[in-house]
């Protein structure tokens, strides 16, 4: 039966709550659900209560963004690299602890990037976007909810062109943890670290990519996304080729966000996507689970 290892829901920045999440990979015909909100592991016991009522299995996980710098590739034009550490309970522990304080970056983000979009005119209290996530972590995606219902843009992906992606003009950087130590955290939490949807480090050639991968997996790297709603199906063939050659297991999963990502539903993505039970039993393995 397939699986599917990367999601979110209300928890962090997805539309859907977390019971709601694990119930449409019921519907999916999944045998596993990976619920892998950003920073936060609030969302799994509700998750893991649907799941036990569902007969689907939970995977706890969550998803970082890290500061890559140490590894730029010369001549490369890095974009965003995010970790996925699986099988990580949600009680205390080195990367439980270390949570807290990125969402405390977040908030102070949040904050920034309203007082620059009022700079241009653009009207958008906290309360609006806070009402937007609910009980989960507030992030861009609710700020970018505000400003469509507000008008000052047609739809979220716009929103993001227009004033919150990374070339944005009220766009404002925060504070990632380092890849080294995301795969410390990783590692001392028991945790399985998997480098999420790979196209988006802005690599322009394979040989680069392959570089790092082998570089990351050297210190503690256990897998990579090679079957994700943004990879066409030959792709991932060439980055499973490459996981193998540099000894990381393949993982994959729909990146599932709800109307933030419209278009993506779990297990299936885009529509074409199936990722195999054997990936989970592999990562499994390596947890010692």
């Amino acid at each position: 039966m397939p699986v599917d290892l990367h999601s979110h829901s209300t928890a962090s920045d997805g539309s859907e709550t977390p019971a709601r999440v694990v119930a449409m990979a019921a519907e999916a015909g999944l045998s596993a659900l990976a619920l892998t909100d950003h920073d936060t592991l609030s969302g799994i016991g509700e998750a893991r209560q649907a799941a036990d009522q569902l007969g689907v299995e939970l995977i706890a996980g969550v998803e970082l963004s890290l500061d890559w710098t140490a590894h730029y590739p010369a001549g490369g034009r890095p974009g965003g690299m995010h970790l996925i550490v699986l099988f990580v309970d949600d009680s205390h522990g080195p990367i439980q602890d270390r949570l807290e304080g990125l969402r405390v970056g977040r908030s102070a983000r949040n904050r920034l990037i309203l007082e620059r979009l009022a700079d241009l005119g653009v009207d958008i209290s906290i309360e609006e976007v806070v009402a937007k996530a609910g009980a989960g972590t507030v992030g861009r995606p609710h700020i970018a909810a505000a400003l469509v219902d507000r008008g000052y843009a047609p739809d979220i992906g716009s929103a993001f062109q227009l004033y919150l992606g990374n070339q944005g003009p009220a766009y404002v950087g925060r504070r990632r943890l380092t890849a080294n130590d995301a795969l410390d955290l990783a590692r001392r939490s028991g945790g399985v670290s998997v480098l999420a949807h790979p196209y988006t480090l802005g690599l322009e050639h394979d040989r680069q990519l392959e570089n790092l991968l082998a570089q990351l997996a050297e210190r503690g790297l256990d897998g990579v996304e090679t079957h994700h709603s943004g990879i066409e199906p030959d792709r991932r063939k060439t980055l499973r080729r490459m996981a193998s050659r540099v000894g990381l297991s393949p993982s994959g999963g729909s990146d599932y966000h709800g109307t933030y990502k419209p278009g993506i539903e779990v297990g299936v993505g885009v529509g074409d996507l199936a990722v195999p039970d054997h990936f989970l039993e592999e990562l499994r393995e390596r947890a010692g689970r």
